[in-house]
């Protein structure tokens, strides 16, 4: 029978053999060190930069049992997460950013015209915005077509959603940058997001916005509800 194992080198001589140890030991202590002047201050930093999104942890503990029926598809937070400060524009092209919402509650919506999902979508977000936009909640609902601006604006204005802002990234940064932090896989994906910026709850994919189950579940996350 053949042995495919490679085979065993042979011992280094002793003088020698003490060296990979003595080498180990340094390169330990030094990745330790840079830890503690990196590492161990950059676990801080991003504990204290999330201090403020433990409420939206807790307030998604408490609506977890609302996420049923037509939003059973929500992932609630379970850690504290703070988004990234989305940029994009508004109808006339003046800069916005997700701060721009702060002590608002807001649902992030990202649509595509090429994406069947998110138009299928979009006339259930328009009557979200109808019957609970106002100073507490917000949909915005940020459009990433990259060629034709004028193809989404079409879109809503033949579909009827007058109640809906019109936002838009023709650049798609936006996604990326949900990406990154792993709050975007696909189209469309929604966010709801407190006052401070901090994620409550995340989809993938559409939802009856609309509909009872969304309703209660999005009145809780305002703490509007009776």
């Amino acid at each position: 029978m053949t042995n495919d194992m490679p085979e065993s080198p042979s011992p280094a001589p002793a003088p020698f053999s003490r060296i990979p140890y003595v080498i180990g030991a340094v390169l330990i202590g030094a990745l330790v060190g840079l830890a503690g002047v990196y590492g161990f201050g950059g676990l801080k930093r991003n504990a204290s930069g999330n201090a403020a999104c433990a409420s939206a942890v807790s307030l998604s503990r408490k609506i977890a049992p609302l996420a049923r029926g037509e939003v059973a598809a929500l992932t609630m937070a379970t850690a504290p997460l703070q988004l990234p400060d989305l940029a994009f524009e508004d109808a006339d092209g003046k800069p916005k950013k997700l701060s721009d919402w702060r002590g608002q509650t807001v649902l992030v919506n990202l649509w595509a015209t090429w994406c069947v999902p998110c138009r299928r979508e979009m006339p259930a977000l328009d009557r979200l915005q109808a019957k609970l936009g106002g100073k507490d909640f917000q949909v915005v609902a940020i459009n990433i077509d990259t060629r034709d601006p004028e193809k989404p604006k079409t879109f809503l204005k033949e579909a009827k959603l007058t109640r809906l802002s019109y936002f838009s990234d023709e650049k798609a940064k936006v996604f990326q940058d949900l990406k990154s932090i792993g709050r975007a896989l696909g189209m469309p994906t929604s966010v709801l997001v407190d006052g401070h910026g901090c994620e409550i709850a995340t989809i993938a994919g559409p939802a009856e916005w609309d509909s009872d189950d969304a309703l209660k579940l999005v009145t809780a996350a305002t703490g509007t509800g009776s």
